[in-house]
């Protein structure tokens, strides 16, 4: 899980994520997003995003097409889930604790 929360922290990656969140594109298509930055790179980023279990690959003909893999992120989001799970408890905590107080 931190690598992946590690590999989200890039900015370039997780614009790619974000260009990803609703549709797939060919990798030339991502690339050309990031007209600052070269192919290679622009390669890397989309391998190390693959690797983390971030993406889905899949040929058509000479094309690679990504997409995001949801799935990979739900270790992170469990992660994440538990703070937000533990403000919520204490909220209720106050919440009832305010309502005992009135009755």
């Amino acid at each position: 899980m931190l690598q992946q929360i590690q590999a989200i922290s890039d900015p370039t990656r997780f614009a790619i994520l974000q260009k990803l969140r609703d549709q797939e594109l060919p990798a030339g298509k991502i690339a050309e997003e990031f007209p600052h930055i070269s192919r290679p790179a622009v390669s890397q980023h989309i391998r190390i995003l693959k690797d983390n279990n971030l993406l889905w690959e899949r040929r058509e003909g000479t094309k690679r097409i990504y997409r995001l893999r949801r799935k990979g992120f739900y270790d992170v989001y469990r992660f994440l889930e538990a703070f937000w799970d533990e403000k919520l408890q204490d909220l209720k905590a106050a919440a009832e604790e305010e309502e005992r107080k009135r009755a």
